[in-house]
């Protein structure tokens, strides 16, 4: 069999508990492929991503991995997962007795499963060679090379790095850390003709050095796309979580002009979390990431055009145009617009906790800085979702996690399944009516002061690390004067509109607003933002649907 000249550096990987079948395997895969095809074997989940992401370091391409699903401590469909993040261009077979199938089935949709494979394979020549084979050749006859990755250098203690981190991963954008401190780190600086005093330092594919870039600037420089292609469109959707993701999916896919404009990262606070388990149709659970990458994949598939980096600032009404005003000044128009611009975690008000924000003070799972809680206390600050599933994907990581809820209990904002995964956690505990009084820290955060709110005495405890998810607040300042907001800032639609019976101020229409329709026809909003929303992922993803199902309607009578 004729192979590319990279197949040699090219890897299969077989991973699999039990000593003698992980032998097996590799003996067969040898024996088959190993003149073309580097043959690697690992006997466990945690030895093999640590084995897939020496290969990532080195520039080695991974063609297939095949994996068993019974194997502890993290079974063959979690391994799979967290493999997809190191190599996602590698085929992925899951190895399974025949009373699994049923989870090798669901598997399909958690990770993109290519096959699966019932054990024994005996025959290998019938059984596992032709599906390795079929494997194989989709590999090679897709773009597997190596993304060229961004190179960031900075401080592990500095907020503009955290920042530009946590904006490339969420974007999807494969870059690689370089702490400044250490001789590649330093190495680099120099080649950019830099002394340190000014980070990050972003060294694009190409690369041009960027020093403290903005996120217009970054996006920019690493292939998002930021202008729109056209002046006007059917639809604009304004945010990029998964209420806005479902409105460009549906609105693209059913034939609208539909660009979607964000102002950071698609995914909103639901892409940065870890894993998300009440979402359906993913029984093990989806993290963030994976679900936000798929919608947007899905969405530009279907034609919408996707714009980060760009903030909103003001939405006029000309006509039967409505137009998106941009802050530099620039503006898109559309005949209809939806508002998905979702919600951000209000910022801490205990003193210390501004001045070190994002050098250990985090707002939301801020995910590219778990793998440095290795060891370490860790202190979450919230009692809702997003709060508990943080806690679980940390105490991976941390010596352990506390979590500070202001509330008697967790009841009262988190889901069932969440607290009782945490009461099973044996290094995640639970301190409620605790509040942050102070953070202290020079450059750094390093100690807390936490304070009982019954009895009012006050502790000092020592932390690096405190993730902050207290409330949400709307995104909407923006449409003063507009959009009818309520009195804290979510946006008003449908029946809340005429709660009297009367149709709003100003409104000229002969119809009452559509249910998801603002007090401006053809303005809409979908997900959190809304008034009364259920502030849930399922939730937000319906109302993005139902929105562009009254956008046509609208479109329709205009």
């Amino acid at each position: 069999m004729a192979q590319p000249a990279d197949a040699a550096r090219s890897v299969i990987m077989t991973v699999d508990d039990d000593p003698g079948v992980s032998r097996a395997v590799a003996r067969d895969l040898r024996r088959r492929y190993g003149e073309t095809y580097r043959i690697v074997r690992a006997e466990s989940g945690e030895s093999a991503l640590e084995a897939l992401r020496e290969l990532k370091l080195r520039g080695d391409l991974v063609a297939v991995i095949l994996a068993d699903y019974r194997m502890p401590r993290m079974n063959g469909i979690e391994f799979l997962e967290r493999a997809m993040d190191v190599h996602p261009g590698a085929r992925r077979v899951l190895l399974t007795a025949y009373a699994d199938t049923g989870a090798a089935i669901d598997a399909i949709n958690v990770v993109d499963l290519d096959h699966y494979l019932l054990k024994p394979w005996d025959p290998p020549e019938e059984k596992l060679y032709p599906v390795v084979d079929d494997l194989l050749e989709a590999w090679r006859s897709s773009d597997h090379r190596p993304v060229p990755s961004t190179k960031v250098i900075g401080h592990r203690w500095s907020a503009r790095s955290s920042d530009v981190r946590e904006f490339l991963a969420r974007n999807q954008v494969p870059y690689r850390w370089y702490s400044s401190d250490e001789p590649e780190g330093r190495r680099l600086l120099a080649a950019a003709d830099e002394d340190g005093m000014r980070l990050p330092v972003v060294i694009t594919p190409d690369g041009a050095p960027l020093v403290e870039p903005d996120p217009a600037d970054l996006a920019a420089h690493v292939g998002l796309a930021t202008t729109p292609t056209a002046d006007f469109y059917d639809l604009v959707v304004i945010g990029g979580g998964p209420a806005g993701l479902g409105a460009a999916v549906y609105g693209a896919s059913e034939g609208l002009r539909t660009v979607l404009v964000e102002r950071s990262a698609t995914g909103g606070q639901a892409g940065q979390s870890s894993r998300i388990e009440n979402y359906l149709g993913f029984p093990d659970g989806v993290s963030g990431a994976q679900l936000t990458d798929r919608a947007r994949r899905q969405a530009t598939r279907f034609g919408a055009e996707i714009l980060t980096a760009r903030e909103v600032t003001g939405l006029e009404v000309g006509g039967g145009a409505r137009v998106v005003r941009f802050s530099d000044g620039s503006a898109v128009a559309a005949h209809s617009v939806i508002l998905a611009t979702g919600v951000s975690y209000r910022q801490l008000a205990a003193p210390g906790c501004e001045e070190l924000g994002g050098c250990g003070v985090y707002y939301g799972s801020a995910l590219t800085e778990a793998s440095a809680c290795q060891g370490h206390d860790v202190y979450i600050v919230g009692g809702a979702n997003s709060a508990g599933q943080a806690a679980m994907y940390l105490s991976r990581f941390a010596k352990s996690v506390t979590l500070l809820v202001r509330g008697p209990d967790l009841s009262a904002s988190m889901s069932y399944y969440l607290i009782q995964q945490i009461g099973r956690a044996p290094n995640i505990s639970v301190r409620c009516g605790t509040v942050v009084e102070e953070a202290h820290g020079d450059g750094h955060l390093e100690r807390l002061t936490l304070r009982d709110t019954a009895s009012g005495r006050t502790e000092a405890v020592d932390a690096q690390w405190l993730f902050v998810f207290i409330g949400a607040a709307p995104l909407t300042d923006w449409l003063d004067g507009t959009v009818l907001r309520d009195e804290r800032g979510f946006i008003l639609a449908g029946p809340d509109l005429t709660a009297d019976g009367r149709p709003p101020a100003g409104w000229e229409l002969d119809r009452p607003p559509y249910h998801l329709e603002t007090n401006v026809p053809g303005v809409f909003v979908a997900g959190d933002a809304r008034a009364e929303s259920a502030k849930r992922v399922a939730s937000a993803v319906g109302e993005g649907a139902m929105a562009v199902m009254l956008v046509h309607r609208y479109l329709e009578q205009s």
